[in-house]
C-alpha cells in the first residue's frame, strides 16, 4: 500500500476526528437552560439565534463615482431540541460579493465545514446571476452552539436597498448599526415596526459620522404558510434611501427623490437600439384591414401573449435594464421588461404613442414615494389613445384589452413621459367582474344524483383556467377538463363536455356538461337522504391555526344554484337553515327554497378584500364553521 494512500486516510481520520470532536463539546447548564426557555417560548422552532449583529459601513469606491457598502453579520447560534440540522446561506450577484463566510463551533475553533459557493438556480426564472454561499449545520446535541460571520460587499450602494429584522430562526437579541459618514446624506426608513419590541440610538461617532443602531428583541421567527401577502406588508424592515454624496467638493445625487429614480431607469431604456426591421412586417400584416385604432392595439397585444414566452429573466443590470425589442421578437421570449418594449416597439412602428411603464405588484407593500429600487419589481407597456390610457401586460397570457390581473390593480405605475414622468394607478374592477356561475338541473335517478350543468366563467376566473389549460400538452386537455369538472373524485362522472371557444379571451368561457353522482343518496325505510353540494367552496379554509394574513388570488364572486326535481310521492321534510353575513371582506349567502316540485339550494360567496386579515379570522372562522354545518348537513326526503 502506498504512502500516499496512508498519508490521505490518516488525513481523513484526523479531519474526522476534528469535527467529531469539536461538534461534541458538552453543552453548559446554563446552555441547556436557555435552551428549555426559548423552546418554552417559540415552540415550533427547534433552532434560534441567541443573538444576531449586522454592522454597515459605507465607503467611495476607487474612482470616486460611487458608494459602496460593507454588511458584516455575526450570529450566536443554538439549537432547542435533541439534534437539528439547517442550511446556512446567503446571495450575492453582479452587484455584490461575499468576502467572509465562516463557522465557528462550540470550542470558537474554526469548523470544518464544506462551503458550496454555486449559482442560484430557481423554477421560476430562467437565468440569473444571482450565486449563493450555503454551507449544511448539523447541531449534534441539544443546546449545540455556533457562531457564524458573514461579510457581504456591494459596489453600489443603489442595491443595498434594505434589510429585515426577522429571520426562519426566532432571534432572542437582533441589533442593526449603520455607521453613516458626514458626506453620505442617507435616510432610514422603519417598515411595520408596530407590534415588535424595536428601539433605535443615534449618536455621533468618529469623524463626524452618525452611528444609528436598531435593536429588537425576542422576535419570532418568519413563518412559512402559503398564500400569503408579500414580506413587506408583514415584517419589520429598514428601507435604506441614499439621497447624495459628496466627495472632493463635488455632489452626486443619487435617489433624492421619484424624478432622480425615473432619471435612472429611463437612461437605462435610452441605451435600448430599438431596431424594429425585424417586426416591421408582422406588425403590418397585424394592422392591415383593421377598422379601428382598439382593433390594431388588440391585434398587436394578443399577438405578443400567443407568440413570446413569458419567462423571468435576471442577469447583472438587466435586472432592471429591458432586452432590445429585436432580440425578444427573434427569440420568442423575454422577461416583463423585454416584454413590455416589444409592446411599445410594436405599437410605435404602427403609429401609437406607447411607453414604457414601472410598477410593482401587490406583492410590494411601498409605491414611487419611496425612491428605491425594491419598489418596482415589473414592467408594462401604455398606451395614450386621446384622452384614454391602455395598459397592457404581455406576461398575462389570456387578459382581454382592458382587463387587468389582481396582482397589479390598484397598483401605482410610472410611466414614461420624455423629460418627466405620470404617476397613477392600476383600474381596480368590482369583484362581480372575477365572476364564475355554476347551474346544476339535477334529479335522483336509481339512488345516484344525475343532470346537467352549465359553468360560466369571466374577468380573472376565465383566464386564469384558460391559461392552465393551455400550457397542458394536448394529449392531457381532456383528462384536465374531466378532472377538473369531477373535482377529482371517483364518485363522479361528467360526460358530452361543451365548451365556447377556448381561445376567445374577449367573451365569457362557458362550459356544459352531464353529471352523474353515485353514492351521494341513501335511503331508510321512507326517507331518503341527499348530499347534494359537491363543491363545497370554502369549505377547509379554517384558519384557527394560521397566523398570517390570507391573500385569495383575487377578488371574485361565486354563485351556485342547485335544482333538485323533488321524486313523485315524496316531500322535503329536513333542509338545513339558511345563512347569510357581511363584513367588509366579504359576503356569504347560503339559502334553500322550493319552487313547484323543485328544491332551489343557491350559494353565493363574494369576496370583496383579497386578503383576510389575521386580526379577522377569529370571525372568518365562525362563518366557515356555520358553512360547514350546512355542508355536512344532508337534505331529507320522506313520503307522503
Amino acid at each position: 500500500m502506498s504512502n500516499i494512500f496512508w498519508r490521505s486516510f490518516l488525513l481523513l481520520f484526523i479531519t474526522t476526528g476534528a469535527n467529531y470532536a469539536q461538534k461534541h463539546v458538552e453543552p453548559s447548564s446554563q446552555d441547556l437552560q436557555l435552551a428549555e426557555d426559548i423552546h418554552a417560548r417559540f415552540e415550533d422552532d427547534e433552532v434560534a439565534l441567541v443573538s444576531s449583529t449586522d454592522y454597515i459601513t459605507f465607503d467611495l469606491s476607487r474612482d470616486g463615482k460611487q458608494v459602496t457598502a460593507t454588511q458584516t453579520t455575526t450570529s450566536q447560534w443554538i439549537n432547542l431540541t435533541s439534534r437539528a440540522d439547517i442550511q446556512l446561506y446567503d446571495f450575492y450577484d453582479g452587484e455584490s460579493d461575499i468576502s467572509e463566510f465562516n463557522i465557528f463551533s462550540e470550542n470558537q475553533k474554526r469548523a470544518k465545514y464544506h462551503i458550496i459557493d454555486e449559482a442560484y438556480h430557481d423554477q421560476d426564472l430562467f437565468h440569473n446571476d444571482a450565486r449563493v454561499k450555503h454551507a449544511h449545520l448539523d447541531f449534534p446535541v441539544k443546546a449545540y452552539r455556533y457562531e457564524t460571520r458573514i461579510t457581504k460587499n456591494y459596489q453600489d450602494i443603489k442595491y443595498f436597498t434594505g434589510l429585515y429584522l426577522v429571520e426562519e430562526y426566532p432571534i432572542l437579541k437582533k441589533e442593526v448599526t449603520f455607521v453613516i459618514p458626514s458626506w453620505l446624506q442617507l435616510d432610514l426608513k422603519a417598515i411595520n415596526f408596530e407590534g415588535y419590541e424595536i428601539t433605535k440610538t443615534e449618536k455621533q461617532g468618529e469623524n463626524a459620522n452618525q452611528i444609528v443602531t436598531f435593536t429588537a428583541t425576542n422576535v419570532p421567527s418568519r413563518m412559512d404558510e402559503s398564500h400569503t401577502p408579500g414580506p413587506s406588508y408583514l415584517y419589520p424592515n429598514i428601507l435604506i434611501l441614499p439621497k447624495s454624496f459628496e466627495n472632493e467638493g463635488q455632489k452626486t445625487v443619487l435617489f433624492n427623490d421619484t424624478s432622480d429614480l425615473y432619471s435612472w431607469y429611463r437612461s437605462l431604456a435610452s441605451e435600448l437600439e430599438n431596431d424594429n426591421s425585424a417586426f416591421r412586417n408582422t406588425v403590418a400584416q397585424l394592422t392591415a384591414g383593421t377598422t379601428s385604432e382598439e382593433e390594431k392595439i388588440r391585434n398587436i397585444y394578443y399577438w405578443i401573449q400567443d407568440n413570446i414566452r413569458y419567462i423571468a429573466f435576471e442577469d447583472g443590470i438587466a435586472g432592471f435594464k429591458p432586452d432590445e425589442a429585436s432580440n425578444v421578437y427573434k427569440k420568442r421570449y423575454g422577461d416583463c421588461k423585454g416584454m413590455a418594449n416589444l409592446t411599445k416597439q410594436m405599437l410605435t412602428e404602427a403609429g401609437f404613442d406607447a411607453r414604457l411603464t414601472w410598477l410593482g405588484t401587490d406583492h410590494i407593500a411601498y409605491d414611487y414615494s419611496t425612491p428605491n429600487l425594491s419598489v418596482d419589481n415589473h414592467m408594462i407597456c401604455t398606451v395614450m389613445l386621446g384622452d384614454e390610457m391602455i395598459f397592457l401586460d404581455g406576461t398575462e397570457k389570456f387578459n382581454s384589452l382592458g382587463e387587468y390581473n389582481s396582482r397589479i390593480q390598484g397598483q401605482q405605475m410610472l410611466i414614461e413621459d420624455g423629460e418627466n414622468f405620470i404617476l397613477t394607478r392600476v383600474p381596480v374592477t368590482a369583484p362581480e367582474f372575477n365572476s364564475e356561475n355554476a347551474e346544476y338541473d339535477l334529479s335522483i335517478q336509481d339512488e345516484e344524483i344525475v343532470g346537467s350543468v352549465h359553468k360560466s366563467f369571466s374577468g380573472q376566473q376565465r383566464s386564469d383556467l384558460l391559461y392552465y389549460f393551455h400550457s397542458l400538452q394536448n394529449d392531457r386537455k381532456d383528462d384536465f377538463l374531466n378532472f377538473y369538472l369531477s373535482n377529482g373524485s371517483n364518485n363522479i362522472e361528467v360526460s358530452n363536455i361543451q365548451t365556447s371557444d377556448l381561445t376567445n379571451r374577449d367573451s365569457i368561457l362557458e362550459i356544459a356538461y352531464d353529471i352523474r353522482i353515485k353514492n351521494a343518496v341513501s335511503s331508510f325505510g321512507n326517507t331518503i337522504y341527499l348530499d347534494l353540494d359537491i363543491d363545497k367552496e370554502l369549505g377547509n379554509m379554517d384558519f384557527k391555526d394560521r397566523k398570517v394574513d390570507y391573500q385569495f388570488d383575487s377578488r371574485k364572486d361565486l354563485l351556485a344554484t342547485y335544482k333538485i326535481t323533488i321524486p313523485d310521492g315524496l316531500e322535503v321534510s329536513a333542509i338545513p337553515e339558511a345563512y347569510k353575513t357581511s363584513t367588509e371582506a366579504y359576503d356569504l349567502n347560503v339559502s334553500f327554497d322550493k319552487q313547484y316540485q323543485k328544491l332551489i339550494y343557491k350559494k353565493h360567496f363574494r369576496i370583496k378584500n383579497a386578503r383576510i386579515k389575521a386580526s379577522d379570522f377569529e370571525n372568518w372562522n365562525k362563518h366557515i364553521q356555520q358553512l360547514n354545518n350546512i355542508y355536512n348537513e344532508q337534505i331529507t326526503f320522506s313520503k307522503n
